[in-house]
């Protein structure tokens, strides 16, 4: 039964990993569930790593919102274009998977950078601001999932 417990605590850390490239899947909710799964083993996790895991997890969430709104300010976007990044990101997580979170909130930020400035130029560069946005939100998920994961590993069997 052991073993079985941890193949699938490794699946769902793996699946973790996939959610970065197809985001219908719950990266976090995944990872979650082998943390929990571990409950049924013999080893015990520290208080301070639940704490740190939560803490974790809420910046694991919200670290594409907060790429995309910096990177579209970054590049010239509106408080508009800011907030429409984040639903687009939300919006293409749903649409044609995993293109579909590239895609959206890039067409969506340069129509509203567009019908607001009127540029095309400017609308553009905020627009490329939301895929840099995406690739460092992915960066920074992948980073804070390996640095829990690890933690996971270095709790469970200190």
């Amino acid at each position: 039964m052991e073993i079985l417990l941890w193949i699938l605590i490794v699946v769902l850390f793996t699946l973790s990993f996939v959610s970065l490239i197809f985001p219908i899947i719950p990266g976090p909710l995944v990872l979650w569930g082998g943390f929990l799964l571990s409950i049924g083993l013999a080893g015990e996790l520290s208080l301070w790593f639940w704490i740190g895991a939560v803490l974790l997890s809420f910046l694991l969430i919200i670290s594409d919102m907060i790429a995309n709104s910096i990177f579209v300010k970054k590049y010239g976007g509106s408080k508009w274009g800011e907030w429409t990044a984040v639903a687009g990101v939300l919006i293409g997580s749903f649409i044609i998977p995993p293109f579909g979170i590239l895609i959206v909130p890039f067409v969506l930020v340069l129509i509203v950078e567009f019908l607001l400035e009127k540029q095309p130029d400017k609308a553009f560069r905020a627009a490329v601001g939301t895929l840099f946005g995406f690739l460092s939100g992915t960066i920074a998920k992948f980073i804070i999932q390996l640095i829990m994961i690890g933690w996971f590993f270095l709790s469970y069997f200190n």
